[in-house]
């Protein structure tokens, strides 16, 4: 009787941990800076703690439940928008490729464990392929049909410097959080 308590305390905690990173990575579309074309905005860093705090797994799952938030019209994406147009835009490759990136970070943790070479590379190799997914999605749906090159240097090259930026400052803030957690036996 009492594993099954155990079982349901550490399921309904995961859920909530889900869940709240969800609303993390949805106020970090929120914060934004305009840039270029495309403005910038803390999603992948919002991604990247999730995946380093939760692990692989749960830290995927708050990124399916962002983006089904999203699709669903709540106004969790960048400028509060929400709906399926927003995924099925010319940008909304990239909002899809989160998945990717949380996929390939909890693939390469789980390979290689999860100090901080892995942890790091996951997030770096994560963001390559969520630029990948997200290039070939823009030059697919975009209006203007633009080519690879130029895709990459309107959607990609701008944002290298600041994406690891971003991704120094969530396995900073991972840390951080984690043993802070872990101090208070939440995590």
């Amino acid at each position: 009787m009492k594993s099954t308590e155990s079982a349901k305390r550490f399921a309904t905690r995961d859920l909530v941990f889900v869940a709240l990173m969800a609303v993390v990575i949805a106020a970090c579309a929120w914060l934004q800076i305009p840039f270029g074309q495309i403005n910038f905005t803390m999603q992948t860093f919002g991604v990247f703690v999730a995946v380093g705090l939760l692990g692989g797994k749960l830290g995927t799952m708050s990124v399916i439940v962002y983006l089904l938030l999203g699709a669903f019209g709540a106004p969790v994406f960048s400028n509060f928008s929400g709906g399926i147009a927003k995924l099925a835009g010319p940008t909304g490759g990239y909002l899809v490729g989160f998945i990717f990136a949380a996929l390939v970070y909890w693939g390469v943790t789980k390979l290689f464990g999860d100090g901080p070479v892995p942890a790091i590379l996951g997030m770096i190799l994560g963001n390559l392929v969520c630029y990948a997914f997200g290039t070939v999605w823009f030059m697919t749906v975009a209006s203007s049909k633009p080519g690879f090159v130029a895709a990459l240097s309107l959607c990609v090259l701008p944002y290298v410097i600041p994406d690891l930026c971003k991704i120094a400052l969530a396995y900073a803030v991972t840390l951080i959080l984690r043993d802070r957690l872990r101090a208070q036996h939440i995590l």
